[in-house]
Parts: structure tokens; sequence; C-alpha cells
């Protein structure tokens, strides 16, 4: 098994310890470079530093009377740091410091995300190379189509989580900001020095403009590009899913040896976690959309994106990372069956060759409609009790007039349809 890295828990990101303290270093970090510009002594910076505590439970019982988390926050501080509490928050408003705050731990929680799929990515990889080679059906409308391999699969989905972690770098840039503006954005009470030694300590560039927030579409990006990544893990949780079925049996989620499939059914091997997976994509997507509809607020700031984010912004990290861990788990521990696969490949009886032979016919003389209509009826003709496709060809006469046996014989050549597979891989970059 590929080793999980060593970062902080997702959960630890969104605690209420967590998000005081990132509040706190907002706080400071504006009391700090108010003392630079002389608006605050350095013997009260030293006391605030110093002294600047919190207590999640203190806030909550302050709230209870001022109904207003910031200013329960602030008072809190206040009841520690003394007189020079009134340096704190000077000439802020409530969301240069909640929306600065929430940036940085968003932030934290994408790079979470990142390392997640750069471990399933690993994972993919080793698939795909493991099975480079080992043939089975490609489907198309989940009816029989031409060869391919699995490993060729497994590269398909590689690529894909490949451009999941650029959406999700990008998305990582777009939400590094963060803004010490004041009330509606015009610096009236703070100089824009402020805001920019601010974030250049919290690891965050300085919106070029903003309101009494950062603007929504920078979150939207994020959530939709969460929404993204959520999908691509339901389009590879879907495929296991139909391979997994009874009647294909190609590969399916590993089964412990004490698991159970069913309270009623002592047989069943269900893909329990890659339907759960599917499930929690539609819940990505729904979070996304209440973050699209939050674009748009009333002028300079209206509170009706608030209740949603605090749900919807942790709920969605939650849910990805533990969504990228489970596939990470399922494709690790992936039960491949390429003699499953062998059998479905002939099951069909070779008329999935039927377009080589389309072709040859066309490359002897024949328009494509004469030779389309003679391969199909072949391959529309065949019977069960009919031995394979590759008979009936043979045994036709307008397809013989033109076509050797030796030439037919390469129609069916299974190595024809894997002789680019080495240079697929080479682009993708396995």
């Amino acid at each position: 098994m590929i080793p999980r890295y060593s970062l902080p828990k997702m959960s630890n990101v969104w605690t209420e310890e967590n998000k005081f303290n990132t509040m706190l270093d907002v706080e400071i970090a504006a009391c700090e470079a108010m003392s630079k510009l002389g608006k605050i002594p350095k013997e009260a910076l030293h006391t605030i530093k110093t002294k600047a505590r919190f207590n999640v439970e203190r806030i909550k019982e302050i709230e209870k009377l001022t109904n207003h988390d910031v200013v329960a926050f602030i008072a809190n501080l206040a009841e520690n740091i003394g007189e020079d509490a009134k340096y704190v928050h000077m000439g802020l408003t409530s969301n240069d410091v909640l929306d600065t705050a929430l940036s940085v731990l968003m932030q934290e929680a994408i790079d979470l995300l990142i390392e997640d799929v750069k471990v399933l990515l690993k994972a993919l990889k080793k698939k795909a190379r493991r099975y480079k080679v080992t043939v089975m059906i490609g489907r198309t409308h989940g009816i029989h189509a031409e060869p391919i391999t699995f490993g060729l699969k497994m590269a398909l989905f590689y690529d894909e989580f490949k451009r999941d972690l650029d959406r999700l770098k990008q998305a990582r840039d777009v939400i590094s900001v963060g803004k010490i503006s004041g009330a509606v954005g015009t610096y009236a009470h703070i100089e824009p020095s402020v805001e920019e030694l601010v974030c250049k300590k919290l690891g965050v560039k300085p919106a070029k403009i903003s309101t009494q927030i950062l603007q929504r579409d920078r979150h939207a990006q994020y959530l939709t590009t969460i929404a993204i990544v959520g999908s691509s893990l339901e389009k590879l949780a879907t495929e296991i899913r139909h391979l997994q079925r009874t009647e294909v049996g190609e590969a399916q989620e590993y089964f412990s040896p004490t698991q159970k499939g069913s309270s009623a059914m002592p047989h069943k091997k269900n893909p329990i976690t890659c339907e759960r997976i599917c499930g929690m994509a539609r819940i990505l997507r729904g979070n996304a959309q209440a973050e699209l509809e939050s674009i748009t607020l009333w002028h300079e700031r209206d509170i009706s994106h608030s209740s949603v984010e605090r749900v919807i912004i942790p709920d969605s990290t939650l849910l990805l990372d533990y969504m990228l861990h489970k596939m990470f788990e399922i494709i690790d521990k992936l039960v491949v069956c390429p003699e499953a696969m062998l059998r479905n490949l002939e099951k069909t009886k070779g008329v999935t060759f039927s377009q080589r032979v389309l072709l040859e016919l066309i490359a002897k003389g024949l328009t494509r409609q004469e030779a389309y209509d003679i391969v199909q009826k072949c391959a529309m003709g065949l019977k069960e009790d009919d031995p394979d496709f590759k008979q009936i060809i043979s045994n036709n006469g307008t397809v013989r007039r033109y076509l050797s046996q030796a030439e037919v014989e390469a129609c069916f050549d299974l190595d024809f349809h894997l002789k680019y597979i080495d240079r697929i891989f080479n682009k993708v970059g396995i």
C-alpha cells in the first residue's frame, strides 16, 4: 500500500479553536502593522501579544448577549488584555477579520485536498502500469465496441485527476486573498499598508479591491472546483460499479473476510463505497450551486452568504477529503479479473473486429456503403450456435472475392488494437 502523507486532519482545520486562532492571527498582525505606523504604542503591542487569549466557551456566553460572534470574540480578548485592548480591531470591520481568516482556513483545507489527489494519482499510475496490456472489451453505450486494456482505462482516470490537481492549485491561488479595507472597502479608517502587511504575514495576497467582504466569485470557484473533483470521483466510482455487476465481473471493490454484503443474502458483494462516493458527489454539486448563488449580494454586502458558507465550505472540504481517501483505498485494493475480461471479450464471438474488416474491404475498392452493408449483414446474422464472426466472414463469398484467408485472419489480430498503447502512456506521462 502507498503510504499516507503526514499532515493535519481536515477536521482540525474547521474546529472553532482553529477558527478563532486564525482570527487572532489577523488581529495581532493588524496591531503589528498599526504599531509600525505609530498608531499603537510598542508597549501596548507587547501587552496585546502577550495577553491576547480567548476561550471558546466564554465567547459563546458573550455571544448570547451580543448576538454577534466577532464582537463576542473581541470582548473576550479584552477581558484578558485589559486597558490596551482598545487598540485591538482599531479601524477594522468584522469581515476584515472573518474573510481574511476564512481565506487562510480555505488554504489549509485545499492543501490537504491537493495532497489527497497526489496520493490517488500514485495509486492510479500503479494500476495503469500493472494492467497496461491486460486486454478487455471497450464499451460505448454499454455495448461491446472494440478491444482496449484495463491499463488504458486507469490511464484515462490518471490524466483526468492530473487536471483536477491543476484545478485545485488554481482554486488555491484564487482564494489566497485577504482584505483589511474597512466597512465598505475604502480604507477610510485604516491605511492600505496595514492590509499589505497583514496579508503578507498570513501568506495571502491583498485584494486589489473589495467591499466589506471579499467577492464571492472566488469562493464559488473554490467550491465548483471541489464539485468537479467530486464528479471525477463519481465517474471513476460508477465505472467500477459497472465492472462489478454480476453479468460483467471484471473488477470489484475489495471485500474483507469479515465483511457482510446483505442482512438477508449471504452471497452478496456490493460496491457500497463506490455508491457512497456517487451519493456524496451530489452533495458537493449542491453546495457549489449554493455558493454560486452567493456571488450576488446587495450593494457592498449583505449577510445572505454567511450562514450558507458556515455549512458548505467546511462540509465540502471534509466530504471531498473523505471521498479521496476512500477512492485511494478502493484503487489500491481493487480486485481485477483478467480472466473475466477475456471471457467477456470473447462473448460476442469476434464481431468487435468488424471495423477492421470494413476498412480492409474499402481498401480493396468497395464503396463504404457497400462494405458496410456486407459486414453488417454478417455481424447481424451471427447466431448463438454459429462458431464465430471470423468464420462467418471467411465463408462469405462476397468478402472472399476481395480478401484472402490470410487477410481475413489479419483482421482479427488483437495486437492491431494495442499498437499505440506505449505512445498513449507516454503522452499521459505514465
